[in-house]
C-alpha cells in the first residue's frame, strides 16, 4: 500500500493497491484483524498523505510525508466539524494571516487516527467572505502548543483506531506550512475524498466477503430438517443476493481505480463504487446475521462485528446520500443538464 509513494510523481498502482485493501477474505478467518489495520492506516494513506503528494513542496514532503511512509507513523485529515457535517464547505475553523504565523482557532470532528497521528492535514478558512473558495489547507505537526484532544469517541464499530476531536486555541502554524496556495483547501479536500472513497469502497468490500464467508460456512455446517440449510431455498435466495451486490460493487471498485491509475476523472465512479460497496457490506452482514439466527447475535461469531463494522461506511467520507447527489450531478452534466 505504500509502493506508490516511493516516487513522489507517481501515481499508478492504485488499482493495485484498492484490490489489496479489499483483499476478498478482509476481516474473515485469520485475517480478520486486517480490517482493523486497513481502517487505522487507510487514513494516512490516502487522506494525509494524498494531499500532500499532490500539492506540497519538496520541503514539506521531506518533513510531511518521507517519516511517514514506513507505516510506523500515521497523520490525519481534520476537515468535518462539529457543526458542517456534509456541508464541508462550511468550515468555521478559522486561520488568521499574522505575518510570520498562521493563528488557529476551531474544533474539527470525527477525526480517525486523532490520538496516534503525528501530524495533521488540517482545513481552515481564511477568508469568510469568498466562503468555500476562501478555504485553505494547513499541515500541521502534532502535538503543538495551542492543540488540545477531545475524548475518544465510544464507536458502534470500528473500535480498534481512535476517533476524536481536535482543539485549536490560538494555535500558531508556520507560514511556511500553508498546503498548496491560499484558497485551494476546498478543492485539495475534495480530491482527497474521491481517492479515498475508492478505499472505503475495498475496505466495504471486505466486510461484505467476510459476511458471505461467514454466511455460507455457517449454513453449509447448520442442518435442520435433516440437511444442511444450505439446502433451503430460502438460504439460497440470500445467498445469491448477497453474491450479486459483492460482484457488481467489485467491479464498480476496480473500475474506479483503473479510471484513477489512468489520470481520468473519477469522481462519479468513486461515488458509485463506495455507494454500492458501503450498502453490499451492510446488506450482508445483516443478511449474515439472518442466517446465522441466534448465533448471529452473539460474540461467539464474527457476524455481529461485521455488521457493526459495515454501518460506519455508509457515513465517513461522505454518506450514502452524498454520494447520490455527487453521481446525479455528474450523470445531469453529462446530458448537458
Amino acid at each position: 500500500m505504500l509502493s506508490c509513494f516511493k516516487d513522489w510523481s507517481s501515481r499508478s498502482q492504485f488499482t493495485v493497491r484498492a484490490k489489496k485493501v479489499e483483499n476478498r477474505r478482509f476481516a474473515a478467518g485469520v485475517a480478520e484483524e486486517v480490517f482493523l489495520i486497513a481502517r487505522c492506516f487507510l487514513p494516512s494513506q490516502s487522506l494525509y498523505l494524498g494531499p500532500i503528494l499532490n500539492h506540497a513542496t519538496a520541503a514539506q514532503k521531506s518533513t510531511f510525508m518521507t517519516p511517514f511512509l514506513k507505516g510506523d507513523r500515521v497523520g490525519c485529515f481534520a476537515l468535518s466539524e462539529p457543526g458542517n457535517g456534509s456541508d464541508a464547505g462550511a468550515a468555521s475553523t478559522t486561520a488568521k494571516d499574522k505575518g510570520d504565523h498562521w493563528l488557529i482557532n476551531g474544533s474539527k470532528a470525527w477525526i480517525t487516527n486523532g490520538y496516534e497521528a503525528e501530524a495533521a492535514v488540517l482545513f481552515a478558512t481564511t477568508d469568510k467572505s469568498l466562503k468555500h473558495k476562501g478555504i485553505s489547507a494547513f499541515l500541521v505537526p502534532k502535538p503543538i502548543a495551542g492543540l488540545a484532544l477531545g475524548k475518544k469517541e465510544d464507536k458502534l464499530g470500528i473500535r480498534a483506531s481512535s476517533t476524536t476531536t481536535l482543539i485549536f486555541e490560538d494555535c500558531k502554524v508556520p507560514k511556511e506550512n500553508i498546503l498548496g496556495k491560499p484558497g485551494m483547501g476546498f478543492r485539495i479536500a475534495m480530491e482527497a475524498l474521491d481517492a479515498g472513497r475508492i478505499g472505503i469502497a475495498g475496505q466495504a468490500l471486505g466486510i461484505g466477503q467476510a459476511a458471505l464467508d461467514c454466511a455460507v460456512n455457517y449454513a453449509g455446517n447448520r442442518e435442520a430438517f435433516g440437511s444442511p440449510i444450505t439446502k433451503l431455498q430460502a438460504i439460497q435466495m440470500k445467498l445469491a443476493d448477497m453474491a450479486l451486490k459483492l460482484e457488481s460493487a467489485r467491479l464498480l471498485t476496480w473500475r474506479a481505480a483503473a479510471l484513477k491509475d489512468a489520470g481520468k476523472n473519477y469522481t462519479k465512479e468513486a461515488a458509485m463504487a463506495k455507494l454500492a460497496a458501503s450498502e453490499a457490506a451492510t446488506f450482508n452482514s445483516h443478511q449474515a446475521i439472518q442466517i446465522l439466527g441466534g448465533m448471529g447475535f452473539v460474540t461467539d461469531m464474527p457476524a455481529e462485528r461485521h455488521y457493526r463494522d459495515a454501518r460506519i461506511t455508509e457515513i465517513y467520507e461522505g454518506t450514502s446520500e452524498i454520494q447520490r447527489l455527487v453521481i446525479a450531478g455528474k450523470v445531469l452534466k453529462e446530458y448537458g443538464l
